[in-house]
């Protein structure tokens, strides 16, 4: 186990909280933000990381590194920590990585959550207080639904092997909930910020298009450039789940912006945030690097997270590639 810096003192009287994937995009904003808000806030990441790439400016946080699909040690974290509220964001977050190995897909993603799930109930019924979880689903449960946009009453019809494991994990809640663990699921849509990997398109775009301006590349390629997808602000995002598990009542929301835009419309974004007008000579196309499965449309229905729990977005399409791009600009001069 390793701590990360603790300038601030811990108050016993504060909610504690355990985040899965506390190295990620989404579990480093959640960190901040519950440390922010004075919690007690414990992490888990994964054995083989050195050191998950953010955690490093989080102050407060005790991470502990183990395999988050192993019951045993996922029951002594509980039970050792004992949270108030437990936020489920690990896992394996891709598409095309799941086609390359859906058995570890299926272990990290739907394994995983019950074990924790499970572990939760027991501590629950042991000390007699509530255990909050917020699990983060994925619109890729519906990747092969004709609905749109979605709702939290779409069916269930996954495409990929990942899709297939966050569906386990999102019924796996429901069926928690019913036993009296206070599950949420969270219904993620796209959500992009500086510390999207670069292995995901946009940041693969935003990166480019940073390099471009500084005259250190030449080209960006892509794939399928009409493929639609609700993208939306990650802290945004990590915002709805705090306000999920503040809720105290288990239930299903969906969060997106309820709009969807083009990977072409991602790039124009990106090359205006660095005002290059004639940023088509720029881009190349190569169809080997689209995926056949793609859906062609993703966009969700956030009318009952806006309605139950007063949820907004602060930053626009325009705003969150510009923010992007500006970072990765950074970037690149800080690398000469």
């Amino acid at each position: 186990m390793s701590t990360g810096r603790t300038d601030v003192e811990l108050d016993d009287t504060a909610p504690v909280a355990l985040i899965t994937g506390v190295g990620g995009q989404d579990g480093t904003y959640l960190a901040e933000l519950l440390v922010s808000k004075g919690w007690q806030v414990h992490g888990i990441a994964r054995p083989d990381d050195d050191g998950p790439p953010f955690l490093q400016y989080l102050d407060g946080v005790t991470v502990r590194y183990q395999d988050i699909a192993d019951p045993v040690a996922t029951t002594t974290a509980v039970q050792e920590i004992a949270p108030d509220y437990v936020f489920h964001l690990a896992g394996i977050s891709s598409v095309w990585k799941s086609w390359q190995d859906p058995v570890t897909t299926t272990r990290v993603n739907g394994v995983s959550a019950a074990a924790l799930l499970d572990a939760c109930l027991h501590q629950q019924e042991k000390s007699g207080k509530k255990v909050m979880v917020v699990n983060a689903s994925s619109a890729e449960i519906f990747a092969g639904s004709t609905e749109s946009p979605q709702t939290e009453d779409t069916p269930i019809k996954p495409t990929s092997p990942y899709g297939a494991s966050k569906a386990l994990s999102h019924n796996l809640v429901q069926i928690y909930r019913a036993r009296g663990l206070e599950g949420t699921n969270a219904i993620l849509y796209n959500h992009e910020s500086p510390r999207r990997p670069t292995t995901f398109v946009t940041r693969k775009i935003t990166a480019a298009v940073a390099a471009i301006a500084a005259g250190k590349q030449d080209t960006l390629t892509l794939g399928d450039t009409s493929i639609r997808r609700d993208w939306g602000w990650a802290p945004d995002y990590v915002d709805a789940m705090y306000r999920m598990a503040m809720h105290g009542k288990g239930d299903d929301f969906i969060v997106a912006t309820g709009e969807a835009r083009s990977i072409m419309e991602f790039v124009q974004a990106a090359f205006d945030a660095v005002e290059i007008g004639d940023w088509e000579e720029f881009v190349r196309s190569d169809t080997t690097l689209s995926r056949p499965v793609d859906q062609r449309v993703s966009v969700g229905n956030p009318s009952k997270v806006r309605r139950e729990l007063s949820w907004t977005v602060s930053r626009d399409f325009s705003a969150l590639v510009a923010s992007m791009t500006q970072s990765d600009s950074l970037v690149v001069r800080a690398e000469g």
